[in-house]
């Protein structure tokens, strides 16, 4: 139908070039490729075109040049070759239509929740008027990140979103992003995948659960189709383009979620959809006997990251999402397994982390890792220039929260920016990404709402999820009208907040935690398409005094440099005039508690220790992490000075939180009263 040219085998993927497509992929072990055409409304082929392996292949790559060829097509590949599952490992198989492991967009998923004929992929013209947009950079001590889902965020009907659960949707709440003083949205997966891929049904509702988060990769350099208000003909990359472009005139980064462990592929009883199809043995860790996925992701199989056609494959697509797509950073999820060899060994050598720290392209992009997987914990042991979400950081706070013994000493390092994992590597606070709740587990109203997990809803006898939560109920499993006990959560609630906000290191916040977002006590709810995952914002009225804390509590860490130091809290004065960068204390002055059995701290930040940077105010923290009301000694501020209380969580709204020049003076002749669970925060002010 069309005439051909034999093609260039770089790029891969589809390309459009004056004289027609350029498509071209990779497989080592196929007998044969054929490139197969489709119209977007057919799912039936239009056309077969046959690669001959002496004219069309160059190495490795397979590649023709389609004179002529209109654009709007569609496409994918049939790969043949050996089928040997437990043998050789190929997984070949010419009936199968292939997704192009670098196609830039697919058609079949445009509308979230639909049935579709099968993806097939889009060839995509890149143009696009950026109108000199460029990724923000953004230093990243600097940064407070906002994780968010792409569609549960505006997607409930009460969000106020005209495009609700979409790109667009996104776009129309930046104002409101914005007033809370963040500075990145890290956004859950919105690469392709199939949310119908759960064939679970909720034991509740009957309803078919979904694939809600994301973390299930189709296509790598595509974004997610029913993610656009209008996701056909490749339309949901100028969408995504044009939210990005949005953002960053809002003076907001993108930071993505990236799933590259593992696949939608999963293991040997799910879909042939790319790459087991197009080269097996090549990008998956097998068991050398067996040929069985190995699976170090806890979802089936395991990518081979450092194959070097893999690895080069995983750059080729960061690259694109960054030049292409303008994208700030990328947050990697399981990101020790990009560390892993064939074997599935940890590699005592350079590995693809490096390699993603070093690449030239990627120099000013931030890049987060979740720095475990199924089988190892390696946060603190991270290169270079990466930044880590803090498991630590985490679960020590929470514990403090919850009042456990022995927290104490562990919480002063955890504030002062995690010393024990970072420091000797010669790292600095701001590679801990710092946080109490994230999309993986309680929000913050269910951690002190919840003293057990309730995921009866996802159809796995409450089995899924974290056992491990370090939560606390505040007297009361679930909703309560009990005065009491709502009045004990909302200070924890805040008073998790400030820990965050006064703690060196970059804090992240969960969507939604800013005005008591809950998930009915589900610390796992990838599959709840539905309230339990959405966002309800008629909280944001109900729960306004909340919010209002939230906005000023991350004010408050903007404005001063004193809670974002390069340099790790040591107690040291190094500008000798007789106060350390840091103080700590107990319930008296100079007399801080390490002690098993205490639950209290309180430090003082000095302001004048900031080498390199300009001099800040000095604070006094207290934190209350027991059951009962203490009373704590007030060390005196310096010279000329007088303490002023700006934050107490044990009071109410609008006397939780009060403007610098609002704020209480502390008479120093008696002790400050401070209620269980409560945090207070005082600035040294002229007097």
């Amino acid at each position: 139908m069309w005439p051909c040219k034999p093609g260039q085998p770089l790029p891969l993927g589809a390309n459009i070039t004056p004289a027609g497509v350029n498509f071209s992929v990779f497989s080592r072990n196929a007998t044969s490729i054929t490139l197969v055409l489709f119209e977007k409304a057919n799912p039936k082929p239009i056309a077969e075109i046959s690669l001959d392996p002496k004219i069309n292949r160059t190495g490795d790559i397979w590649h023709v040049l389609v004179l002529g060829m209109d654009s709007s097509l569609c496409y994918g590949y049939r790969a043949d070759g050996p089928f040997d599952p437990r043998g050789s490992g190929d997984w070949f198989d010419k009936e199968n239509i292939l997704l192009d492991p670098y196609a830039r967009a697919l058609v079949g998923g445009e509308i979230w929740g639909g049935e579709d004929g099968g993806r097939r992929c889009c060839i995509v013209d890149d143009d696009f008027d950026w109108e000199g947009d460029r990724p923000l950079n953004l230093p990243l001590k600097d940064s407070v990140v906002y994780e968010l889902h792409a569609r549960g965020y505006t997607v409930h009907e009460f969000s106020g979103a005209q495009k609700r659960g979409t790109y667009k949707g996104l776009i129309e709440k930046i104002p409101y992003i914005k007033s809370l003083g963040v500075t990145a949205v890290e956004l859950m997966p919105v690469f392709e995948f199939n949310e119908l891929e759960n064939k679970r049904v909720n034991p509740k509702s009957g309803e078919r659960l979904k694939n809600f988060w994301g973390y299930s990769t189709m296509a790598f350099f595509a974004p997610k189709a029913s993610y656009a208000s209008n996701g056909w003909d490749g339309n949901q990359v100028k969408e995504f383009k044009e939210m990005v472009k949005a953002f960053h005139r809002a003076g907001l980064e993108v930071i993505v979620d990236v799933v590259f462990n593992h696949t939608a592929e999963s293991d040997s009883d799910w879909p042939i959809i790319s790459f087991r199809g197009l080269d097996n043995t090549i990008y998956y860790t097998l068991d050398p006997e067996s040929k069985d996925y190995l699976d170090l992701s806890g979802c089936g199989n395991t990518v081979n990251c450092n194959h070097p056609v893999v690895r080069e494959f995983i750059l080729d697509c960061l690259r694109y999402w960054v030049m292409g797509m303008h994208v700030d950073g990328f947050r990697f999820d399981l990101a020790s397994i990009l560390r892993r060899d064939h074997k599935g060994e940890l590699l005592p050598g350079p590995s693809l982390v490096d390699a993603i720290e070093q690449d030239p392209v990627l120099a000013h992009t931030k890049i987060i890792a979740e720095a475990w997987d199924t089988q190892v914990n390696q946060v603190g042991g991270f290169p270079g220039r990466w930044a880590e979400w803090n498991s630590h950081y985490r679960d020590d706070v929470r514990r403090f929260g919850r009042g456990d013994k022995g927290m104490v000493p562990v919480l002063a390092t955890r504030i002062g920016g995690s010393s024990d994992l970072y420091q000797a590597s010669g790292r600095c606070p701001y590679n801990s990404i710092n946080y109490v709740t994230c999309h993986d587990g309680f929000t913050l109203y269910d951690l002190v709402s919840y003293d057990h997990k309730h995921n009866e809803e996802n159809a796995e006898d409450n089995q899924d999820g974290s056992d491990q939560n370090f939560s606390s109920n505040s007297g009361v499993e679930g909703p309560t009208d009990d005065s009491l006990v709502n009045a004990l959560r909302l200070r924890r609630i805040k008073t998790f907040a400030t820990i965050l906000m006064v703690s060196h290191g970059v804090p992240m916040i969960l969507a939604g935690d800013e005005f008591g977002r809950t998930q009915q006590g589900n610390n796992n709810p990838y599959c709840q398409d539905n309230p339990i995952s959405w966002i309800d914002w008629r909280l944001t009225e109900k729960n306004a005094g909340l919010l209002r804390f939230f906005r000023k509590v991350i004010a408050l860490r903007n404005r001063h440099p004193v809670f974002r130091r390069s340099h790790f809290l040591t107690g040291v004065d190094t500008n000798f005039d007789q106060h350390p960068d840091v103080s700590w204390h107990g319930l008296e002055v100079d007399k801080p508690d390490w002690s098993e059995d205490a639950r209290v701290l309180a430090f003082v930040l000095d302001g004048s220790e900031l080498p390199h940077e300009k001099m800040d105010d000095d604070f006094f923290v207290i934190l209350n992490g027991n059951q009962v009301k203490h009373s704590f000694e007030v060390p005196p501020p310096p010279a000329g000075n007088a303490w002023f209380r700006i934050i107490d969580t044990g009071k109410p709204s609008p006397e939780d939180i009060l403007d610098e020049d609002q704020g209480k003076p502390v008479i120093l002749e008696r002790k400050y009263p401070v209620l269980p669970s409560a945090a207070l925060v005082f600035i040294s002010r002229r007097h």
